[in-house]
C-alpha cells in the first residue's frame, strides 16, 4: 500500500449542480480541493479520477423506471413525477450523467479498499443518502453510497456498518437495508420531529429478518460537540463490537455545524474534525482498519464545509491538520475572488472544546434521555444492557 487512503477527485464531479440558488452548491467541493491541496494535505497523493457508472450498478438500489425518468427529465420538462423538478430536487442539464459520476466515484473508493490497494478511501462528492429506490428525495438523485455498499457485499465483504453523521437521518440507506442483516446502519440526526425527513426514531430497529440492525439516536436541537459525542460514545462503540464489521461505511455531512443554514444543531469544525479521528480510530479497533468515506450535506459553503473536509481527507492520510493552522493566503484570496468582502474565519479551527462526560447512566443532560431511548431500542436485541453504562 503506497498511500493509507484513496481520494477520489475529479472536477467533472461539479457537474452535479442543483442550479441558482439551491443550497448544495458544488463550489463547496472546489473549495474543499482547493484548501486540501493550499495546506499540503494532497502533496504526492495521486487523485483518482471516476468514471460515470453504468445503470447495472445503479440498479443495485434504483428502479430501472426511475433511471430512464432521470435521464429523460431534462429533456421532458417539468412533469417526470419520481419527485424531480421540485425545488429540493429541480431539473438540471445532463443529470443523470452527473449523478452516475457521483455514483462511480463512490464505487471507485468501494473497489480500493475490496482490491486490497488501501484500506481507507474517501469519495467527497458522494453520500447522497436521501435518494429512494423509484425517486429522488433531500437533493439526491442516487443513492451513491447505498449503492456502493451493495457492491462491497457482493465482493468480498459480509459484515458493514454503515455511520451516518449527517444532521438529516440517513433515510435511503437504511430503507435500502432494513431487511438486510449484513448492514447495521446508525445514524445521528437531529430530532426527526424538528428536520426533514421525518424519519430516525428510536424505534425505527429493523425489519424482520434484521432487528436491531437500524440505530438511530435522534438528537435534541442546539446539541453540541458536548452532548453529541457524549451520545455517540454511550451507542456506537457497544454497537461496534458487538457487531464485529469488516468495513465502517461514514456518511461526512457537516451540516450538524451551528452556523448552518438548514438545521438546528451546534457542532464545530473542531467537532467535525474529532467526529473523524474517533471513526479512524473505531475502524482500527473494530474493521480491520478499512474505512470507507463520503460527503453529504453541508451548507455554509465558505466558512465551514472547506475546513471540516479538509479534516475528513487529511484524517484520512494520517495528515492530521493542526486545528490552529492559519487559513493559507491563496486560498483566502481565492474565495474573495469568488465572495468578495465575505467573513472567514483565520483558522482550521472554531476554538471550541470537543470534551465530554461519559454517560453513567443516569438521566442528567437533555440528550440523555435520547441516549436512553436508543439504547432501550437496539441494545437487548444486540446481546447487551440497555441500561448498564459498561455495555
Amino acid at each position: 500500500m503506497d498511500q493509507p487512503a484513496a481520494i477520489v477527485w475529479d472536477s467533472a464531479l461539479l457537474g452535479y449542480d442543483l442550479g441558482g440558488e439551491h443550497p448544495l452548491h458544488p463550489i463547496r467541493l472546489e473549495l474543499t480541493i482547493r484548501l486540501a491541496t493550499a495546506l499540503g494535505v494532497l502533496d504526492g497523493i495521486e487523485l483518482l479520477v471516476p468514471e460515470q457508472a453504468p445503470e447495472s450498478e445503479i440498479e443495485r438500489i434504483h428502479d430501472a423506471g426511475y433511471i430512464s425518468a432521470v435521464r429523460e427529465a431534462p429533456m421532458a420538462g417539468w412533469d417526470v413525477g419520481h419527485g424531480l423538478g421540485t425545488p429540493d430536487n429541480p431539473i438540471f442539464d445532463r443529470m443523470h450523467e452527473a449523478s452516475a459520476m457521483v455514483v462511480g466515484s463512490s464505487l471507485l473508493a468501494a473497489r480500493q479498499i475490496a482490491s486490497g490497494v488501501t484500506k481507507r478511501a474517501v469519495s467527497i462528492a458522494g453520500g447522497l443518502h436521501h435518494a429512494m429506490r423509484d425517486h429522488a428525495a433531500g437533493f439526491c438523485v442516487y443513492n451513491d453510497t447505498a449503492i456502493a455498499i451493495s457492491w462491497l457485499l457482493d465482493n468480498g465483504f459480509e459484515r458493514i456498518a454503515y455511520l451516518d453523521t449527517d444532521v438529516h437521518h440517513g433515510d435511503g440507506v437504511q430503507d435500502a437495508f432494513y431487511n438486510d442483516p449484513r448492514v447495521l446502519t446508525i445514524s445521528l440526526h437531529q430530532n426527526p420531529l424538528t428536520l426533514f425527513p421525518g424519519t430516525g426514531f428510536a424505534d425505527e430497529t429493523g425489519g424482520d429478518a434484521a432487528q436491531g440492525m437500524s440505530v438511530n439516536i435522534a438528537l435534541p436541537p442546539y446539541t453540541n460537540n458536548r452532548a453529541w459525542f457524549r451520545a455517540f460514545h454511550a451507542v456506537v462503540p457497544s454497537l461496534l463490537d458487538a457487531f464485529q464489521p469488516q468495513l465502517i461505511v461514514s456518511q461526512c455531512g457537516v451540516d450538524t455545524h451551528d452556523e448552518d443554514p438548514l438545521a438546528a444543531l451546534s457542532l464545530s469544525v473542531d467537532g467535525h474534525r474529532q467526529i473523524y479521528r474517533t471513526v479512524r480510530d473505531l475502524a482500527e479497533r473494530y474493521s480491520g482498519g478499512h474505512w470507507l468515506a463520503a460527503g453529504g450535506g453541508g451548507y455554509q459553503l465558505l466558512r465551514v464545509v472547506p475546513r471540516s473536509w479538509t479534516h475528513l481527507i487529511a484524517t484520512m492520510l494520517d495528515r492530521d491538520v493542526d486545528p490552529d493552522t492559519t487559513l493559507p493566503r491563496e486560498w483566502t484570496d481565492y474565495v474573495d475572488t469568488i465572495a468578495p468582502n465575505a467573513e472567514l474565519p483565520s483558522a482550521m479551527n472554531d476554538g471550541k472544546s470537543t470534551d465530554f462526560d461519559p454517560w453513567d447512566g443516569d438521566i442528567e443532560q437533555r440528550v440523555d434521555n435520547t441516549i436512553r431511548d436508543t439504547r432501550r431500542a437496539v441494545f437487548p436485541l444486540h446481546g447487551l444492557d440497555p441500561d448498564d453504562p459498561r455495555d
